[in-house]
């Protein structure tokens, strides 16, 4: 199958405000030419509710990495978050804390949102999405979790899991966007890309 590539406005160049590997991977599943620029903006946000507080993120991100681009850059921020009876769970601190998540995770539901902005440096537009989507985990025994653990998969991930490695096997079913709780949804920020920044993501020459 011949490979599809985005065809973008003339001189625009796709910077990714972020040095998620999973991010850059699914960009480039989609054929979206683009640079890594990891955001070093302060993420201290607190007190906000976790919907307004993964969108004001990732517009901080992609506002910090705006500014030290040329003019024909188009800057794509996000942040994650999982959520649990109404907590944030953010990366485990330690392998016992990573633990600690998981038993809370067991046999219940929770939430991932991921909040997207697009930033365009030329004009100043950006706009800004939130995508939820609820992850239903399967009863685990200690012995899965303790396994799980051990081999560190869960240490850099929100939530203690990830969905797309070992993780996946603890997760009975999800409502919602998959590629969300990966870190980027991909379908809601194609349509975001298309409508707003006349960026064909699918096209015939």
């Amino acid at each position: 199958m011949e490979k599809v590539t985005a065809r973008l406005p003339r001189d625009c160049s796709i910077i990714l405000a972020s040095g998620s590997p999973r991010r850059r991977e699914l960009l480039e599943q989609i054929g979206l030419p683009h640079t890594v620029v990891p955001s070093q903006a302060e993420e201290d946000l607190q007190g906000l509710e976790p919907c307004l507080l993964v969108q004001s993120l990732s517009l901080l991100k992609a506002a910090d990495v705006a500014k030290e681009q040329g003019k024909d850059a188009l800057v794509i921020g996000a942040d994650t978050v999982v959520v649990f009876e109404d907590e944030i769970l953010t990366k485990p601190k330690d392998p016992e804390d990573a633990k600690a998540m998981l038993r809370r995770l067991s046999g219940k539901s929770h939430s991932v949102l991921t909040g997207v902005t697009v930033l365009r440096r030329r004009d100043g537009k950006s706009v800004s999405v939130t995508e939820e989507t609820t992850v239903y985990f399967k009863e685990l025994s200690e012995q899965e979790i303790e396994s799980y653990v051990k081999t560190k998969e869960p240490l850099d991930k929100a939530g203690g899991y990830g969905i797309q490695g070992l993780g996946g096997l603890f997760v009975e079913k999800i409502d919602g966007d998959y590629y969300n709780v990966v870190g980027l949804p991909l379908a809601r920020l194609g349509k975001l890309l298309q409508e707003e920044f006349e960026i064909e993501l699918i096209w015939e020459e």
